[in-house]
């Protein structure tokens, strides 16, 4: 075991990968010498040489079809794209052409692609570079969804991502890249997509949640834990797909539920859960669920924060508007 945080768990991943499978290609936007504008990649390309880890130009749409046209010929490529708001550029590689590979092909070619970027807000970045983007991807078949929440799965679903046969939208939040060290195993592990995790046992609310909101729904239990509240906290890990039996079983337990996303409100990650609660869990449910996000617009600027991101006090009052119903 080692002391990592979560960029040194992502990169060790890699390590591990592109060691494991002379297949395993790493590019992007400042990746190589430079080791990327977070230093995730840091010397990979000293190690494995600028065949295997390379730069690209400023074009993301040129690194999605570049991903694509090597995952149809056996490579398994890792694309980065620096920030999250700059995958626009690349969608249509993405979500058309990534995602549908296998189905279009009648199942001749795969898309064994992670795209790996950093989201996510609280650490005052530029505009276009802290939004949460996940809501684009799940509404998209054929493409898998991973948001690690620490440095143990994030290093062992990253490895699982590299091997898997389809496309994998990997997001790493960037308040999450230092924010803590864990023990990580130095050796090859993996943690299964598609499968959530109860990171805190209670009995009187489930509290369903994901990336840097999970550490805040964590303080909030610990919050309500004060004046006798028993707050269960599942880490989803993956959004697509959606490990509904771990929320069900929570929910069979509790009660009673809300779900915590860094992201806008409408038509989000928040919003499907809902959806699938509602529809194989409803009558055990004794108050609505609630849904605790960012507001209905675009991501503020950095001195207004603060205030829009979901907050420790915001989760508390909706916890304690379904225990109240």
């Amino acid at each position: 075991m080692a002391q990592m945080n979560m960029k040194e768990a992502i990169r060790d991943a890699m390590r591990v990968e592109l060691k494991r499978d002379p297949n395993v290609i790493l590019f992007g936007e400042d990746v190589g010498k430079v080791g990327g504008v977070f230093r995730a990649t840091e010397g990979l390309q000293g190690e494995f040489g600028e065949t295997r880890v390379f730069d690209t130009p400023l074009a993301e749409s040129a690194i999605g079809g570049l991903a694509v046209g090597l995952g149809t010929q056996g490579f398994r490529p890792i694309a980065e794209i620096q920030f999250v708001g700059f995958i626009y550029e690349a969608l249509d590689q993405m979500f058309v052409q990534a995602a549908r590979m296998r189905y279009r092909s009648g199942g001749r070619y795969n898309a064994p692609i992670v795209f790996r970027t950093p989201f996510g807000g609280g650490v005052k970045a530029a505009e276009l570079h802290t939004d949460s983007l996940e809501g684009l991807a799940i509404q998209t078949p054929g493409i898998k969804v991973v948001i690690p929440s620490n440095p143990y799965d994030a290093k062992g679903l990253l490895i699982s991502a590299i091997r898997d046969n389809d496309p994998v939208f990997f997001m790493e939040h960037l308040n999450l890249y230092h924010a803590f060290r864990d023990e990580v195993p130095e050796d090859d592990y993996t943690v299964p997509i598609g499968k959530a995790k109860v990171v805190r046992e209670g009995k009187d609310v489930t509290i369903i949640t994901y990336g840097l909101m999970v550490h805040t729904s964590v303080k909030a239990a610990d919050e309500l834990e004060k004046n006798g509240i028993s707050a269960e906290v599942i880490d989803l890990r993956t959004l697509m797909p959606l490990d509904i039996d771990t929320i069900v079983a929570s929910i069979q337990k509790t009660n009673r539920a809300i779900v915590v996303q860094e992201a806008q409100k409408t038509s989000g990650a928040a919003a499907e859960v809902i959806a699938q609660i509602n529809e194989k869990a409803i009558l055990h449910l004794e108050a609505p669920v609630l849904r605790v996000a960012g507001p209905d617009t675009v991501y503020p600027f950095a001195q207004v924060e603060d205030a829009w991101l979901p907050s420790v006090a915001r989760i508390v009052k909706s916890v304690n508007q379904v225990l109240q119903f």
